[in-house]
């Protein structure tokens, strides 16, 4: 009687361990975060949208995860546990988990994370859709528009900045005059450029051509093939009356990738006009104030 007292009692206790061992994967899971504030350890991998733990050395990180490192493109610089092979990942023979590249922590096959666009990363963050990680946009540059910057800035020289502030009176009291690219969902405008300023304007004579070309990028998405398919494109005048901009303009050119275009805008002053100042902007984007000189 006694020996059968404590087979039962064994068998109690293994289904206990089997129970607790359970539990104990399930806490491994990683929690899922948008912020280092979002993660009892304070790191937050936002490229992934996993915490990580972090440690001092590798041995205070568990078997699978063994690395002790900064992450790799991440602004938080403290240290955090990860993965380096499959192999290790599985403590038998198995191959149920897989080291994630974006995560570096060991997660099942096909999990999706990594960024795929801009949107997903945080203010000042580019996403690096090779690797699917979130990074600092880049602060040097090439070329025009966007570049490698972030939203909401253009490269100028070499360098990423954000476009002139709109303080014309033109665009005062309009939204366009307080873009803020963390909520901003419009094109960008970087540059507005003299085409022509006093030929003849048309066959009135008292009026003078003035043509400026407006350069813009998008956020995350393609322009259209051609101007009609651009919504919310405005003129404004110094008073702050506003013009469709569509039907004023023509010679619309889109880049290769499509993120980027121009278009010329063409307008009529005084014949004695010496100088103008024009205002522009797209719904959800930045307000530019120009002024061009004859």
């Amino acid at each position: 009687m006694q020996l059968r007292k404590m087979m039962v009692m064994l068998a109690a206790v293994s289904t206990m361990s089997l129970a607790l061992t359970a539990c104990g994967d399930d806490a491994t899971t990683p929690e899922t975060c948008s912020s280092d504030t979002d993660c009892a350890s304070g790191f937050c991998n936002t490229a992934a949208s996993v915490c990580m733990e972090t440690c001092e050395s590798a041995s205070d990180c568990p078997d699978t995860e063994k690395e002790c490192a900064p992450l790799a493109g991440a602004t938080n610089t403290a240290k955090v546990c990860q993965c380096k092979t499959n192999q290790l990942c599985n403590e038998d023979d198995s191959t149920s988990l897989v080291c994630g590249t974006v995560s570096k922590r060991c997660e099942t096959p096909g999990t999706t994370t990594g960024c795929t666009t801009d949107t997903e990363c945080g203010t000042g963050n580019t996403c690096d859709t090779a690797t699917g990680q979130c990074k600092p946009a880049a602060t040097t540059c090439s070329g025009d528009g966007k570049s490698t910057c972030a939203y909401g800035s253009a490269c100028y020289s070499g360098t990423c900045s954000a476009p002139p502030a709109p303080t014309c009176s033109n665009l005062q009291g309009k939204p366009a005059a307080s873009f803020d690219p963390a909520t901003g969902t419009g094109y960008v405008i970087y540059n507005v450029t003299k085409e022509i300023f006093g030929t003849a304007c048309g066959t009135d004579t008292t009026s003078q051509t003035v043509k400026a070309r407006v350069s813009f990028y998008s956020k995350n998405a393609d322009l259209p093939t051609s101007k009609e398919g651009l919504n919310g494109f405005f003129y404004v005048r110094t008073n702050g009356s506003e013009l469709n901009g569509v039907p004023l303009s023509n010679g619309y050119q889109r880049s290769a990738d499509a993120r980027s275009a121009s278009l010329s805008v063409n307008l009529c002053t005084a014949a004695g006009d010496s100088q103008i100042v024009l205002g522009f902007y797209f719904t959800g984007g930045n307000g530019y104030c120009a002024t061009l000189t004859k």
